[in-house]
C-alpha cells in the first residue's frame, strides 16, 4: 500500500468516530490508545483481547470502526468479520505484525492496515482514510465486495500448499499434505510430520481457516488432524471419544463425532 503523510490536524467534518481497539496484547492496545488521544472527532467505545469479545462488542455496541489484530485468542480477526452479518460490520483497520492476509482483506473490505510497530505519521494517514470512508462509504457494495472476498475464501482461492517454518538461520518448507497433525502450544503451533515437529509462530484459528476443510479438522480447541491420517474415532472414558491417528497418536475429540465419522467417510 501506498505509504504518505498527513497533518494532525488534517479531518473531513462529518461521522462521528466510535472505534472499538481489538487485540490481545496489552501493550499493543494501549499503543493505539495513545495515538488516538488527541483526535476530537473519535470516542475509544471499548478495548477486547479476545476474537469472543469482539463479536460479542460489535453485536451490542455496534462502533463504526475496528483497529482488528488478525491473530488473536479464540476466534481470528478475519473469522470475527465472516461471523458478523452485513448490517453490523463496521469499517476495518487491521493492526497486525503479518501483512499478508491483511493486505489481502484491504483489497475487498478494510479501509486499511497497519504493520506493527506503525509510525504516528502512518496511523494518521489510515485515520484520515477511516473519515473519508465513512462518510462517502456504500455499504451495500462494500457488503458485496467483501461477501465476493469470502466466497472465495471458501473456495480454497487461499488454501496453503506449504508452511515456511524457520530452524536456525534457516527457512524450512513443509509440505501441508505432509502433515500429521498440529498442535498448539499458547500463541504457537507445533507441526507433527512424521517424527519431526516444528514450531510456527501461528494460532490454530488462523491456521484452520487456511488450510483446505476437505483434508484438515479441527478436532478440539488444541489440535488440527490431516484427515489422511486418522485412523479410528473410539471411546473413551466418561462418554467421551479420541481420534487415533495411523502412527499411534490418540488425541482427545471434542467437537461431533457423527461430523468427524461424516468427513471420513467423504474422503
Amino acid at each position: 500500500m501506498a505509504g504518505g503523510t498527513i497533518s494532525p490536524k488534517t479531518k473531513t467534518v462529518g461521522v462521528k468516530i466510535r472505534a472499538l481497539i481489538a487485540d490481545d496484547q496489552p501493550l499493543a492496545r494501549a499503543r493505539v490508545r495513545r495515538a488516538l488521544r488527541d483526535e476530537e472527532d473519535v470516542e475509544i467505545a471499548g478495548e477486547c483481547a479476545t476474537g469472543g469479545e469482539v463479536l460479542a462488542f460489535i453485536r451490542d455496541q455496534r462502533p463504526n470502526l475496528v483497529f482488528l489484530d488478525v491473530q488473536m485468542p479464540e476466534v481470528s480477526g478475519f473469522d470475527v468479520l465472516r461471523a458478523l452479518p452485513p448490517e453490523h460490520r463496521p469499517a476495518v483497520v487491521f493492526v497486525t505484525a503479518h501483512d499478508e492476509h491483511a493486505s489481502e482483506a484491504f483489497e475487498v473490505h478494510a479501509v486499511d492496515y497497519l504493520l506493527k510497530p506503525f509510525k504516528e505519521s502512518r496511523f494518521r494517514l489510515a485515520l484520515q482514510r477511516v473519515r473519508q470512508h465513512l462518510n462517502a462509504r456504500d455499504p451495500a457494495l462494500t457488503n458485496q465486495r467483501f461477501q465476493e472476498w469470502l466466497r472465495a475464501q471458501e473456495q480454497g482461492s487461499n488454501r496453503l500448499s506449504r508452511l515456511a517454518v524457520k530452524s536456525g538461520n534457516r527457512t524450512v518448507f513443509v509440505e501441508v499434505d505432509g502433515v500429521d497433525y498440529i498442535e498448539a502450544a499458547a500463541n504457537y503451533a507445533i507441526l507433527h510430520v512424521g517424527t519431526t515437529s516444528h514450531v510456527l509462530r501461528e494460532t490454530l484459528t488462523h491456521l484452520v481457516a487456511r488450510l483446505a476443510p476437505e483434508r484438515f479438522l479441527r478436532v478440539s480447541r488444541s489440535a488440527i488432524v490431516n484427515l489422511d491420517r486418522v485412523k479410528a474415532v473410539q471411546p473413551a472414558v466418561r462418554g467421551e471419544y479420541i481420534v487415533v491417528l495411523k502412527n499411534g497418536k490418540e488425541l482427545p475429540l471434542t467437537r461431533s463425532v457423527r461430523e468427524i465419522r461424516q468427513r471420513l467417510e467423504a474422503l
